[in-house]
C-alpha cells in the first residue's frame, strides 16, 4: 500500500454514523435515489432470492444498451469489484495508473502484488490528459473518465488514442452516465485493442447499497476475468436492477438526470465563484466538483460542524491538502452550502 496516501478512504468516511445529521456533499450518488419504480422492481424480485443468480437477462440487456456482442460483456459487484479482478487476471509487466484518479484501481493493483507507475497530470492545465506522459511500454493503463476526482471529460479520440498492440487500457466510466449524451464515452467501441470500459449503475441509480457494476472487453479479456471471478458474484436483486436500468425509459430519464446535473453543477460553480479565495478545477464534466481552498483540512471541519460533509482531496495522488470535492446537488441545497461556506471562510479570517 502507497504509504503518502490513503487509498483507501473513500466519500462515504464523512458520512459514516452521522445518521442523517450532515447534509452529504462527500458522496457523488445521486440524491433522492433509487426512484420507486426501481425500488419495486427490486422488491418484486425478492421472491425469487430461494434460486440462484442467473445473470442472462441482465448480460443481455447490457449488451443491447451499448450494441455489443453479450460476449463482450461481464456483470460486476459494482465497478470496485471489475478493478480486483484486473488486477488478478492481467498479468502485467508495466503498470500505469494516471493520477489523480479514483484510488482503488492503483489498490487493487497493489494488493495483487503489482509494482504501480504512476503518471500524474498537471494541475497548470487543468488535469487534462497528455498522452505523452504514458511511458510507450507501459501494458496496462488505468485511467477515469470523467475522472473523479478532478471532473476533467478527456477526449476520447485522446483516450483511445493511447491504445497499444499488447496493452491493457482500462477506462473507468463510473459517472459517464451524468455526462449528457454521454460524450466521449468509448463503452460501444470494439475497434480499439485491449479496451476495457468499466461502468457502474449505483451513481446514478442510487444503488451503492446494492453493489451493481460492469465490464466491457474483448470475449478473450471477458473469460479471463471470468475465470478469477467468485460463482454467483451478483445477486438477483442486483441483475434486476441492472436489466431495469438499461431499458428505453431508463435511459431516457438518466438522460434529464445528467441535464438537471449540469445545470446544478453550473449554479454551484457560479456561487463558488463568489469567493476569491475558492478556485474550482475546470471545465467540470461529471456530478462533482473539485475546489482548491487554503487550508481545506480545516474548513473542511468547520463545515462539518454547520452541517455539511466535504470529501477530502488529500488521498488522491497529485493532490495535496488543499483540495476538497464537493458533490453537485440541487440548488437550494448549494445556496445553503454556500452560506455555511461563507460563514467558516470569515470565521476563520478573524
Amino acid at each position: 500500500m502507497s504509504a503518502e496516501f490513503d487509498l483507501r478512504h473513500h466519500g462515504d468516511a464523512e458520512v459514516r454514523g452521522a445518521d442523517g445529521a450532515l447534509t452529504d456533499l462527500a458522496v457523488n450518488v445521486r440524491a433522492d435515489t433509487p426512484p420507486e419504480w426501481l425500488k419495486a422492481r427490486i422488491a418484486a424480485s425478492l421472491d425469487g432470492l430461494a434460486a440462484y443468480p442467473d445473470g442472462r437477462a441482465a448480460r443481455a440487456a447490457v449488451a443491447a444498451r451499448h450494441g455489443v456482442p453479450v460476449g463482450r460483456v461481464l456483470l460486476t459487484a459494482g465497478a470496485a469489484e471489475a478493478f480486483v479482478l484486473l488486477a488478478r487476471a492481467v498479468a502485467a509487466r508495466r503498470p500505469v495508473v494516471v493520477h489523480p484518479q479514483f484510488t482503488e484501481p492503483e489498490a487493487a493493483l497493489r494488493d495483487a502484488g503489482h509494482q504501480v507507475e504512476r503518471v500524474v497530470l498537471d494541475e497548470r492545465d487543468g488535469f487534462r490528459l497528455d498522452p505523452a506522459a504514458v511511458p510507450r511500454d507501459a501494458d496496462l493503463v488505468v485511467l477515469g473518465n470523467p475522472t473523479n476526482p478532478t471532473s476533467v471529460l478527456h477526449p476520447a479520440d485522446a483516450v483511445a488514442g493511447l491504445a497499444r498492440p499488447g496493452r491493457t487500457l482500462v477506462v473507468d466510466e463510473a459517472f459517464m452516465d451524468a455526462v449528457p449524451g454521454e460524450a466521449e464515452s468509448l463503452a460501444s467501441r470494439t475497434d480499439v485493442p485491449g479496451l476495457v470500459v468499466l461502468r457502474s449503475l449505483t451513481k446514478t441509480w442510487g444503488l451503492a447499497g446494492l453493489r451493481i457494476g460492469y465490464v466491457l472487453a474483448d470475449e478473450g479479456t471477458i473469460a479471463a476475468l471470468e475465470r478469477v471471478q467468485p460463482l454467483w458474484p451478483v445477486s438477483t436483486p442486483a441483475l434486476v436492477a441492472a436489466e431495469a436500468c438499461c431499458a428505453g425509459p431508463a435511459l431516457a430519464e438518466a438522460e434529464r438526470a445528467a441535464e438537471r446535473t449540469a445545470a446544478d453543477r453550473a449554479h454551484l460553480a457560479a456561487r463558488l465563484a463568489e469567493f476569491p479565495e475558492v478556485r474550482v478545477c475546470g471545465p467540470a464534466a461529471g456530478p462533482f466538483l473539485l475546489i482548491r481552498v487554503p487550508g481545506a483540512a480545516a474548513l473542511r471541519d468547520a463545515l462539518r460542524e454547520l452541517g455539511f460533509a466535504v470529501r477530502r482531496g488529500d488521498t488522491f495522488p497529485g493532490l495535496g491538502p488543499d483540495w476538497l470535492r464537493l458533490a453537485v446537488r440541487d440548488r437550494a441545497t448549494t445556496d445553503r452550502f454556500v452560506i455555511a461556506l461563507s460563514k467558516a471562510l470569515a470565521d476563520r479570517a478573524r
